[in-house]
């Protein structure tokens, strides 16, 4: 009985690790911004086998994206890539572009960027590398104005929702967030709430996390009552157990992720919630001020948990419109023996 309860638990604990919160709350770090610009690993090694540098737009993952028309279309932020006979091949996660929907002279671009916070190091390379071409890219962190991540990696918390993250991050053998992106550089800027903030949003609307908790074991009881086939004991029981542990629970981890706006739908009641709403808020006040200093380009990095709500706001409050969607590999899903 308690896997069964385990199990109808376990993907909605995930998606909310991995695609809603981040690191939080952290004590009160900060660091000077990075003063060299030397490429990502990943940049590096392109440039050697190429013989061309980092701007060269021959072989970046950009320009290779073909846009899939359907994409156009609000509601999907994470997918699984399949080849021709259905078989899973990479979680991925999208980079929504926004223009006004207004014609200006000077355009503005705004790309939500969904993030995964535990994910392939190539993942987070690919990252980096693209956030080298925005004015500004403004990143979720529950923590202190002006905490910076240290490139030599987080900060120990002791936090239950970093503990949890770190056991998956071992689990699902993959590389976290925190420890790959480059927090450092100039154009780097918070957009979350303080810890302060966000104990305090969660007191005034009567929030705690064994709430949330009951919520996301509720939602996954009433998902198997209406099909019992999704029931996954049997699973991920198979999986705890199989030599290729890491890949099986990324594949049925990644299969829940696709069904993302009705997943984190469990945290939103009619007034919304401090994890989603409230810290989107924040991070919109911020591309409100980086927008009326004039920043062209800008990216948010956030949980791709986020990114159904943000993508209301920009429609409602800043006039934009969806144009265009990217794909990054965050998780390879194919066994290593295979091409």
């Amino acid at each position: 009985m308690l896997m069964s309860r385990n199990s109808l638990l376990f993907p909605q604990l995930a998606i909310a690790l991995l695609l809603i919160f981040g690191q939080l709350p952290l004590k009160a770090q900060t660091v000077a911004p990075a003063t060299d610009d030397r490429p990502t690993q990943a940049a590096d090694a392109a440039a050697e086998v190429t013989g061309k540098s980092e701007s060269s737009e021959s072989t970046t993952a950009d320009q290779k994206d073909i846009a899939d028309p359907k994409d156009k279309v609000k509601g999907r932020y994470v997918r699984v890539k399949r080849d021709k006979d259905g078989e899973p091949l990479a979680m991925e996660t999208a980079v929504i572009r926004f223009h006004p929907a207004a014609k200006k002279a000077e355009p503005v671009i705004v790309d939500l960027v969904g993030a995964v916070h535990v994910g392939e190091k190539s993942y987070y390379d690919e990252l980096n590398r693209r956030f080298k071409k925005y004015d500004v890219v403004l990143y979720e962190l529950v923590a202190p104005e002006g905490t910076r991540v240290p490139r030599e990696g987080r900060p120990a918390s002791a936090h239950p929702v970093s503990a949890v993250q770190n056991g998956m991050q071992s689990m699902l053998e993959l590389a976290h967030q925190l420890d790959c992106v480059d927090y450092t550089r100039d154009n780097f800027v918070h957009a979350d709430m303080s810890p302060e903030e966000f104990a305090k949003s969660m007191k005034d609307r009567g929030e705690s996390f064994m709430q949330m908790f009951f919520r996301m074991m509720g939602h996954g009881i009433a998902e198997q009552s209406r099909d019992p086939q999704r029931s996954q004991d049997r699973q991920l029981l198979a999986a705890m157990f199989a030599k290729d542990r890491a890949l099986r629970l990324k594949r049925i981890m990644a299969e829940q992720f696709e069904s993302l706006e009705d997943q984190t739908g469990v945290f939103e009641g009619p007034e919304g919630s401090t994890v989603i709403t409230e810290r989107n808020g924040k991070a919109f006040e911020r591309l409100r001020e980086q927008l009326d200093a004039g920043k062209k380009k800008i990216a948010v990095f956030y949980g791709a948990g986020h990114l159904p709500d943000m993508e209301e706001r920009l429609s409602r409050d800043f006039g934009m419109q969806r144009v265009r969607v990217q794909w990054i590999p965050a998780w390879s899903l194919t066994s290593p023996e295979k091409p």
